[in-house]
């Protein structure tokens, strides 16, 4: 297991908040150790999930994990959202300690009743068929430039790192 991405992902708890007006939510109660999960997710054109967030009453692996399957999520389509699999979640972290190893399948099933709730409203007309609408286009990010590095008196030249 990588400790220090573990202790980052609990301290930075990426996408550890609740959502207003999500397009859909999920949550799943863990019956073995009453974590509660939840995800909150806003779909947009071509059904790619723009904004993801969570929330959860789990301890560190639970915030951890489900930090990690914000990260995996957002910019996915729904369909590329539901293939994720644990193994996908366990390999960011290089692996979970043996009593942890349920982790990424909690956390994927409440993503997965935030699927199935987004595809339910789908269905039922209380949302649009966002897979219908054309995804939007990305403008390429721009290439870094490296700063030329500045001349001094002394003929040195100062390069500032960063």
């Amino acid at each position: 297991m990588n400790f220090p991405k573990f202790q980052r992902l609990v301290e930075e708890r990426t996408g550890f908040k609740t959502m207003e007006n999500a397009t859909a939510s999920g949550e799943y109660f863990s019956d073995s150790c009453g974590d509660m999960y939840n995800f909150f997710l806003k779909v947009g054109p071509g059904a790619v999930v723009e904004e993801i967030s969570y929330f959860t009453t789990g301890c560190g692996f639970g915030t951890a994990t489900c930090s990690i399957v914000t990260d995996l999520v957002k910019g996915l389509t729904i369909d590329e959202a539901a293939a994720i699999t644990p193994a996908q979640v366990e390999a960011i972290l290089d692996g979970y300690p043996e009593k942890k190893k349920d982790y990424p399948e909690r956390a994927l099933e409440a993503l997965h009743v935030a699927i199935a709730d987004y595809r339910a409203k789908v269905a039922s007309g209380s949302i649009p068929d966002y897979a219908t609408m054309p995804r939007a286009t990305r403008a390429p990010e721009p290439t870094p430039v490296a700063p030329e590095p500045t001349p001094m008196q002394d003929g040195k030249l100062l390069i500032s790192l960063r």
